[in-house]
């Protein structure tokens, strides 16, 4: 067929003209359809598509099967298979049964879903599409260049929902979902509204999957892939609507898109707009949010990285750790020295515990374990550096001029974590559990070791050494929690234990036991 471009009309469209003449359509030989009166359809970006009116179709169709594509300007697509005597042909058509205003010359007309084996016979008609030049030039300008500088997905946001609305875009409400790699959150929701002019982040937990909400909403519909949703408000809504859409119209909204934001992973992310306009979104508005959106994604995309980046590096190597590694300090060697507080505390008995309970309730167990560690070293100023086995290193930096703050934070810990041991107990129905904690205090190296391949981000010196065997000391003498003597700023509440010959140290270490209850 020939194609001739026509003129350029400066924004993004959708034109429906008639055909002239015989028009048909056949597979592999066998006429499907032919009519005087089919239509063309020129969209902007998107190759030019022909209709045929549906009493027009010349062979069997199916009822309505599964598959619905959504686009915002034309609306929804029904699919139907093609009953040929050699075989069904399987959504090899679709019908728009009712269209957006853009798109009413083609409701109730017939697109074929081309392939190798279907061919459109045009006659005499030659196909000529406008030229819809650059359509979005300032939005793109901003996106390639100050876009850039903006240093949050919040500052992206807000920004590029006021760019919107200097172009012309009437924008009341926008909105991105962006699913991350946290082990807790699922993803992270930016809401921007014209009313208060800011940015709501919500943060939903990966229960929001299963919730009635989430299930009934456009969010999930997009992020199936299920393609795009559009409702004008203003009319009468479907019983089945998505809920929210009668809360947005109570609110004055009168139209409202969602579209996918893909990442090049295969995520697929969701934008949503949403107007109080009272003809809603122009085709043109649509189009340079269509035309942007590949852009757009990048943004989040680069945003999300890095924010999933940082709560991996949080997950299993800490907070600090994480914020260390991200800053840059990623080479074997890379790290201080620095004066710190060093906690080692592992779980008593735990060889009869996983006999006792079976592996997956012992799991269990020492999941909510590393979890009381965990919360409450946090608490106190600490970070946990890793799990080893049954066991929890902890670091606890020293400010220089403070350095007992540490010291002190470090035995607050300890005492905290065996007062919380009875209370996990009677969660896991079992009789008792017991810790064994040392501490110590020196100077450490605090940064990467390994191989070139495999690094590991810890703390390296006699400190960490003497912690670890002073618990394996309080453990033969029944005490949950032994310190060397420089931990204690006022040793007279401690037991003394003297002088302590300990595995691999060459010095014997002045330690004093800890009481608890």
């Amino acid at each position: 067929m020939n194609v001739h471009v026509a003129p350029p009309t400066g924004g993004y469209g959708i034109l429906v003209e008639p055909l002239s003449g015989p028009v048909r359509v056949f597979r592999n030989g066998v006429l499907l359809a032919q009519t005087t009166a089919a239509k063309v359809m020129y969209e902007t970006r998107m190759p030019p598509m022909v209709y045929f009116p549906r009493e027009s179709i010349q062979v069997p169709l199916s009822d309505h099967v599964g598959l619905q594509t959504f686009c915002p300007f034309k609306g929804t697509a029904c699919y139907h298979d093609l009953k040929l005597q050699d075989g069904r042909v399987d959504n090899a058509v679709w019908i728009y049964e009712q269209t957006l205003p853009e798109a009413a010359g083609i409701a109730g007309h017939v697109g074929f879903v081309c392939d190798e084996k279907t061919h459109i016979d045009l006659g005499d008609n030659e196909l000529t599409p406008p030229d819809h030049g650059n359509i979005s030039g300032p939005l793109i300008d901003w996106l390639l260049r100050e876009a850039a500088m903006l240093p949050t997905p919040e500052d992206f946001t807000k920004t590029l929902a006021e760019k919107l609305r200097e172009q012309g875009v009437y924008l009341t409400r926008l909105s991105v979902l962006s699913w991350s790699l946290h082990p807790m959150i699922a993803g992270k929701n930016y809401v921007w509204r014209q009313s208060s002019d800011d940015i709501t982040v919500m943060t939903p937990s990966y229960d929001i999957l299963s919730s009635p909400e989430y299930q009934n909403s456009p969010l999930r519909h997009v992020s199936q892939g299920l393609g795009g949703v559009r409702h004008r408000l203003h009319r009468d809504l479907p019983d089945d609507a998505f809920p929210i859409l009668q809360d947005l119209r109570k609110e004055g909204a009168t139209d409202y898109v969602a579209m996918p934001l893909p990442f090049s992973d295969g995520r697929i992310n969701v934008l949503t707009v949403a107007s109080d306009h009272p003809d809603g979104f122009t085709t043109a508005n649509l189009g340079l949010i269509f035309e942007c959106s590949a852009v757009i994604a990048r943004y989040y995309e680069v945003f999300m990285q890095r924010e999933n980046a940082q709560s991996l590096l949080e997950t299993y190597v800490g907070k600090r750790s994480g914020a260390r590694v991200l800053g840059g300090e990623i080479r074997r060697g890379d790290g201080d020295e620095i004066d710190a507080a060093i906690m080692f505390c592992d779980l008593r008995g735990s060889t009869r515990l996983e006999e006792e309970l079976g592996r997956s309730a012992y799991i269990q167990l020492l999941n909510g374990f590393f979890e009381t560690i965990s919360t409450i070293v946090h608490e106190t100023g600490g970070e946990v550096l890793k799990f080893i086995g049954d066991a929890v290193l902890a670091v606890f930096p020293a400010d220089p001029q403070k350095s007992y703050r540490a010291r002190s934070n470090a035995v607050k810990s300890a005492r905290a974590i065996v007062d919380a041991l009875p209370a996990l107990a009677a969660e896991t129905g079992v009789d008792a559990l017991h810790c064994s904690t040392g501490i110590a205090y020196g100077s450490v190296t605090y940064g990467n070791v390994g191989s070139q391949e495999r690094l590991d981000f810890t703390v390296i010196g006699q400190a960490a050494n003497v912690a670890a065997r002073l618990g394996d000391y309080g453990k033969s003498l029944g005490y949950q929690i032994v310190v060397s003597a420089d931990v204690l700023k006022d040793p007279s509440s401690a037991i003394p234990l003297g002088e302590v010959e300990l595995h691999n140290v060459s010095r014997p270490v002045n330690s004093y036991a800890i009481p608890t209850n």
